[in-house]
C-alpha cells in the first residue's frame, strides 16, 4: 500500500469534519510534520478560523508515534475528544492502514472516587460521625447534588467530573473525590479494580493520542512522578496559557485554617507529645498571620522563620509517627491515615520551602476578606523548569492564536526557556517560529479605535469621561458589546452606570454562571456582557451579538502584584528592560486575546475600542498594537461611531 501524502490525509480529515482547507492550515501541517521528523521544536501562531487542531493532529497521527496534546480549556478538550478526533480517525484509518486510538487523561481529583463515595469522607472528631449523604439535608443544594452524584456514579463510564451535567460546586465534588496524595492506591483500595482514575491511566497507556491539560503536564514535570505516559511528540495548544498554569501548579500556600485542619486530622493517629508539638506550632503560626500585611517578603522576618521551622519540624515528627502507629478503633483507618498524612505532608513541604528561602522563589502575604491571610510562595521563573523538562526528550509543538508579541516569537520563547530563535549551541533546544496567518481579512473586517482624547486611567477613582465614551459607543453599536475590564470593580462600576443611562440590557460576570451569561449574550444582539479576565480569553460568539469589543484600559499587572513585580525587578537586575519583558508582555498577550474576541467568522464586522490613550500616546503603544490583529487603526471618535452605527443598521436590516 502506497503511503498517503500529508495533503491527502489533511484533505480527508477536513472533509470529514465538514471544514474547508485553508492555506494557513496546510502550512502549519507541513511545518509540524517537519519538526516531528527532525526532532526539533516549533512555535506556530495560527489565527482564529485556521483549523489549527487538524493542522497538528493530522501530521501527528500520520507519524505514528505516541503524541500527547495538552490544552488549557475544557472546551477545547471536549472539542478534540468528542468532535475532531472521532471524525479524523474515521477518515484517516483507511488511508493509514491502522486505526489510531485516543484517550483523555486528567489529574486524579477530576475523577469520582468509589471508595470515598461508598465509605464517606474521613472527618475531624468535633464534626461528629459523618456520612455526607445523611448529613447534608436532602432538600439543601449540597444534599441534592450529592444524591444526584450517587445516581450518576451508577451510570457513568468515565467518572470524569466534566461529564456530569449540570455540574456541581467544588464543595460537593470534594465529598466524592481525592487528591493523588490522599488516594489509598489501587492495590490497597477495596475499589481499586473499578477505579475510574486508574482506568483512565490504563486507557492512556494504550492510546496513540492522549489529550490532557496544562496542569497535569506541569505536575508531571514538577513532581517527577510520571503521570503522563511516555511520548515522542508533545503538542501544547493554547500555549499562551502554559507559563501561568505551570506557575500555578508550582505555587505553595499556607493558611491557619489549613494548618489547624491538618492538626485535627493527625491528632487521633499519633502520640500526645507529637500532636501537642504540631498544635503549638500551629497556634504560633496563626497568631503571626493575624498581623500579616499583604505584600512581598524580600527576606523572611525572624519570627516567621522561627514559626515555619517549628511547623516543619513538628510536621516531620508527626509524619514519622503516623507511619509507625496502627489503631484498629479508627473506622476506615487506611483512608483516615492517608488523608491526615496528605494534609501534614503539604504543611511540611511548603513550610520547609519557605524557611529554606531560595533566591529563585518569591514569598508574599495575601489577605482575603472571606478567607483571611495566607502565606504564598511561587517560582520567580518557570523557564528553566520548562526548558529542562519539556524540550529534552521529545519534539514539542506550541500553538496559539497569540504567540507573536511585538512582531516576533522571542518574548514568548524566553518565558518557555528558549534562547532567541536561531541561537546555536550544545544543549540549546533548536526551534523556529512561524505565523500561518488567519483566513480573516482583519483590515476590512475590523477597526481598532483608540480613544486618544480621554484622560489616562489613574490608579484609583472614577473616569467620568471614559463612562461617557463607553455610553456613546454602546449606544452607536445598538448594544452588541463585549466589555473587557481590567478589574471586577471596574466592570461592576461600568455595568451600574450604564444600566442607569441606557435601556440596553447589561449582563455582568458573577451574576450568573459564565456559560449561562455567554448563552444569553449570544441569543440577544441588543445585550451587552461586561466582565474581567476569563472573558478576555474564553468567549467565542461569532455574528451580530458581538460587534463592539471594549477594553477599559491596558491590562498591565497591578503594581502591587508580588510575583510580577519580583520578576520585573529580576530582569532589571540582569540588565534587561523589566517593564517591557514582564508588564508589557503580559498586557500584549491579554490585548491580543481580547481583540481576538471580535472577528470569529468570515462575515463578522466590528470595532475594538480601547479607552486608554496610552495605547496611542506612550512609547510602548506600538509594541502592544503590533501584538493585536491587523485591524484598520483610527483615533477618530466620530469615525468609530459612524462605523458602529452603520454595522448596527446593516445587522438590523438583515433581521439580526
Amino acid at each position: 500500500m502506497t503511503k498517503p501524502s500529508l495533503s491527502e490525509l489533511l484533505h480527508a480529515a477536513v472533509t470529514a469534519v465538514g471544514g474547508v482547507e485553508r492555506p494557513g492550515q496546510v502550512t502549519m501541517a507541513e511545518a509540524v510534520a517537519e519538526v516531528i521528523d527532525d526532532n526539533s521544536h516549533l512555535l506556530v501562531q495560527a489565527g482564529t478560523g485556521t483549523g489549527k487542531s487538524l493542522g497538528y493532529l493530522v501530521p501527528a497521527l500520520a507519524h505514528g508515534e505516541r503524541v500527547v496534546v495538552a490544552t488549557a480549556t475544557l472546551a477545547l478538550q471536549r472539542q478534540l475528544v468528542e468532535r475532531d478526533l472521532p471524525r479524523t480517525v474515521d477518515a484517516l484509518s483507511p488511508l493509514l492502514g491502522r486505526r489510531p486510538e485516543y484517550a483523555m487523561l486528567k489529574g486524579r481529583s477530576n475523577y469520582l472516587c468509589l471508595h470515598r463515595l461508598n465509605e464517606g469522607v474521613p472527618q475531624e472528631e468535633e464534626d461528629g460521625l459523618f456520612d455526607q449523604f445523611e448529613a447534608a439535608a436532602p432538600t439543601s443544594k449540597l444534599g441534592k447534588d450529592l444524591l444526584r452524584m450517587r445516581d450518576w456514579a451508577d451510570e457513568t463510564e468515565t467518572g470524569d467530573r466534566d461529564n456530569l451535567t449540570p455540574g456541581v460546586s467544588d464543595r460537593a465534588w470534594a465529598q466524592i473525590s481525592v487528591s493523588s496524595r490522599e488516594c489509598l492506591g489501587a492495590t490497597k483500595c477495596a475499589y481499586g479494580a473499578e477505579c475510574f482514575a486508574e482506568m483512565a491511566r490504563e486507557r492512556a497507556k494504550l492510546a496513540d493520542v492522549v489529550i490532557t491539560n496544562h496542569a497535569l503536564l506541569a505536575i508531571d514535570a514538577i513532581e517527577g512522578a510520571p503521570v503522563v505516559p511516555q511520548h515522542e511528540v508533545l503538542i501544547v495548544d493554547e500555549a499562551h496559557e502554559l507559563v501561568s498554569r505551570v506557575t500555578g501548579v508550582a505555587t505553595g500556600e499556607l493558611t491557619p485554617g489549613q494548618v489547624s485542619r491538618a492538626v485535627r486530622r493527625a491528632a487521633k493517629l499519633v502520640d500526645e507529645k507529637s500532636a501537642d508539638s504540631l498544635q503549638t506550632a500551629s497556634e504560633t503560626f496563626e497568631r503571626l498571620m493575624e498581623l500579616a500585611l499583604p505584600g512581598r517578603l524580600e527576606e523572611i522576618p525572624e519570627d516567621l522563620g522561627y514559626a515555619l521551622m517549628s511547623l516543619r519540624d513538628a510536621a516531620r515528627t508527626v509524619i514519622s509517627a503516623i507511619g509507625a502507629t496502627r489503631d484498629k478503633s479508627v473506622q476506615d483507618e487506611d483512608a483516615v491515615r492517608k488523608q491526615a498524612l496528605a494534609a501534614v505532608e503539604s504543611i511540611h513541604s511548603v513550610a520547609e520551602r519557605i524557611a529554606n528561602g531560595s533566591e529563585w522563589d518569591v514569598v508574599w502575604y495575601e489577605r482575603h476578606d472571606r478567607f483571611g491571610a495566607s502565606l504564598r510562595v511561587a517560582p520567580l521563573s518557570v523557564s528553566g523548569l520548562l526548558r529542562e523538562k519539556l524540550f529534552n526528550e521529545r519534539s514539542v509543538v506550541l500553538t496559539s492564536a497569540t504567540l507573536k508579541l511585538g512582531g516576533d516569537f522571542n518574548g514568548v520563547g524566553a518565558s518557555l526557556g528558549l534562547a532567541p530563535e536561531g541561537t546555536e549551541g550544545e544543549d540549546v533546544p533548536q526551534w523556529k517560529g512561524i505565523d500561518v496567518g488567519s483566513p480573516f481579512d482583519y483590515p476590512k473586517q475590523g477597526i481598532l479605535y483608540v480613544a486618544r482624547h480621554l484622560s489616562p486611567p489613574a490608579r484609583e477613582g472614577s473616569r467620568g469621561d471614559m463612562m461617557d465614551e463607553l455610553t456613546e459607543l454602546v449606544e452607536a453599536a445598538g448594544g452588541r458589546t463585549l466589555g473587557l475590564f481590567s478589574s471586577m470593580r471596574a466592570a461592576q462600576a461600568a455595568a451600574e452606570e450604564l444600566r442607569g443611562r441606557l435601556d440596553t440590557p447589561i449582563l455582568l460576570q458573577g451574576e450568573e454562571t459564565l456559560g449561562e451569561l455567554i448563552k444569553a449574550f449570544a441569543a440577544d444582539p441588543a445585550t451587552c456582557l461586561f466582565g474581567t479576565l476569563s472573558l478576555w480569553q474564553g468567549v467565542d460568539v461569532p455574528g451580530p451579538s458581538s460587534q463592539l469589543v471594549v477594553m477599559d484600559r491596558i491590562p498591565f499587572p497591578r503594581p502591587d502584584d508580588p510575583l510580577m513585580s519580583a520578576r520585573q525587578k529580576a530582569v532589571e537586575e540582569a540588565g534587561g528592560n523589566g517593564f517591557m519583558a514582564v508588564a508589557a508582555t503580559h498586557a500584549a498577550l491579554l490585548m491580543a486575546q481580547g481583540a481576538g474576541r471580535l472577528v470569529r467568522a468570515s462575515g463578522d464586522r466590528g470595532v475594538v475600542a480601547v479607552l486608554d490613550p496610552r495605547l496611542a500616546n506612550a512609547r510602548y503603544g506600538s509594541y502592544l498594537r503590533a501584538s493585536m490583529p491587523d485591524f484598520w487603526y483610527t483615533t477618530d471618535r466620530n469615525q468609530a461611531r459612524r462605523s458602529l452605527a452603520a454595522i448596527d443598521a446593516r445587522a438590523k436590516s438583515e433581521g439580526q
